[in-house]
């Protein structure tokens, strides 16, 4: 699959009563009325987008960490060298930061997650409650899983046809290498180790120092 084969469907952006109106609904379909946890996986780890009072490392069953959310063309890709982006999908396990709002502000801080998660309507990355497992006890949390009717769910590639895409993509946000690395690191921050990021990061690697046609000596 290339990224013209996902392009995604004209979209507009959500309005502010969209946004209320998923955060009423996600509130109301809440397992426990006393906490709300967000579940972090990616850029959520570092930059979270909302307020929280408590942080955990979470182990989330049924779902795992994959660069299925495509073509990213706007905030870390471009129509030339379209990215990838992290979402949750069925299966397998996924390890990662889980954070506790604020009481007292957790509708303001969801309205402000939202914003910045669900850029898109209809949105490819939704927001769905899952089992946290915490050495705290369990938990649920919000997180944000692909939607697989999506046209921007992308599947099917290798680990070599990720790393093509991840290792040429940037935008204003900055590049999918750093996006990557960033993810990685703070994972072995807090003392989790995805061996499958690790390879991905060297195949990236490998990608950017590889010498290009020009580069290379004259015969």
């Amino acid at each position: 699959l290339s990224a013209d084969d996902s392009l995604p469907q004209p979209f507009t952006a959500p309005s502010d009563a969209d946004h209320d109106d998923t955060v009423r609904a996600v509130l109301a379909a809440a397992p426990s009325a006393d906490e709300v946890w967000l579940f972090a996986y990616g850029s959520l780890m570092w930059n979270p987008a909302c307020d929280f009072v408590e942080q955990r490392v979470g182990f989330v069953p049924g779902w795992h960490r994959s660069f299925c959310l495509g073509w990213d063309r706007w905030f870390r890709g471009s129509d030339s060298k379209p990215g990838l982006m992290l979402s949750l999908d069925r299966g397998g396990q996924c390890k990662g930061a889980v954070y506790r709002l604020p009481p007292d502000a957790i509708e303001d801080n969801l309205s402000r997650l939202f914003r910045r998660e669900m850029r898109a309507k209809p949105s490819a990355h939704s927001p769905r409650w899952v089992n946290v497992r915490t050495e705290n006890g369990p938990l649920h949390a919000i997180t944000f899983v692909i939607n697989r009717n999506s046209g921007r769910y992308v599947r099917g590639l290798s680990l070599e046809q990720i790393a093509d895409a991840l290792a040429v993509a940037c935008g204003p946000w900055g590049s999918m290498a750093d996006y990557l690395h960033s993810t990685v690191s703070h994972l072995e921050g807090m003392g989790i180790h995805d061996s499958q990021l690790w390879r991905l990061q060297e195949l990236v690697a490998e990608r950017i120092e590889a010498p290009t046609a020009g580069d290379l000596p004259a015969k």
